[in-house]
């Protein structure tokens, strides 16, 4: 009891970036274990040793809240070092977008647009194109133009469809068919299509 009213009156002292943090763990924690339609403001509130009035006065509903949560929990997909040809640039990108959709945020978040309603997957669609596809597009755009300079990738391999295969074939076979992408389909995916249609 007495470590619980020091968890209580410690908690109670945390203000700003501090709490935020707390709160938006506890959010991504409850995603993880109960799921969206059971995730409560109240459930979130007790996971972070805090009251309502705390969440409430950030993040005006459980929709903002949960989107915030995902958008600051995923992680970055980060810079591509070149490793010498597409193959191996894209293979790696490719790891590295696994490797954030199989993260505790990105697997909550794939749990949500499975869960929510229509209402709500518009918001949380953006949270995928801000913190994966528009970085992960970005790149491979930065991928295929260093491959063109280097002479493996032909020189007209920068229309808009390019950058789309990769996440929009993960996206789909991880949604639709319930692929995790293993690192033998990852090597299918760039040697069966990407490379094919980026050979010089």
């Amino acid at each position: 009891m007495a470590g619980s009213r020091w968890s209580v009156a410690s908690s109670g002292r945390r203000r700003g970036p501090e709490l935020e943090r707390a709160i938006l763990d506890a959010a991504l924690e409850q995603l993880s274990t109960v799921g969206w339609n059971a995730l409560t403001m109240e459930g979130v509130a007790a996971g972070a040793h805090t009251g309502k009035a705390s969440l409430y006065r950030r993040w005006p509903s459980k929709t903002d809240l949960v989107a915030d949560a995902l958008r600051t929990g995923l992680p970055q997909i980060g810079e591509i070092p070149d490793g010498g040809s597409i193959r191996e640039d894209l293979r790696l990108l490719c790891v590295r977008t696994r490797d954030v959709m199989h993260s505790r945020a990105g697997q909550a978040l794939r749990s949500v647009l499975h869960e929510c309603d229509h209402r709500h997957a518009d918001r949380f669609h953006g949270v995928i194109w801000s913190g994966l596809h528009e970085p992960a597009q970005r790149l491979i755009r930065e991928l295929v133009l260093r491959g063109i300079a280097r002479g493996d990738v032909r020189p007209d391999a920068t229309g808009p469809f390019v950058v789309d295969v990769i996440p929009a074939m993960l996206m789909y076979r991880t949604k639709v068919c319930g692929s995790e992408w293993g690192d033998v389909e990852i090597a299918e995916l760039i040697d069966e299509v990407m490379v094919p249609l980026l050979r010089a």
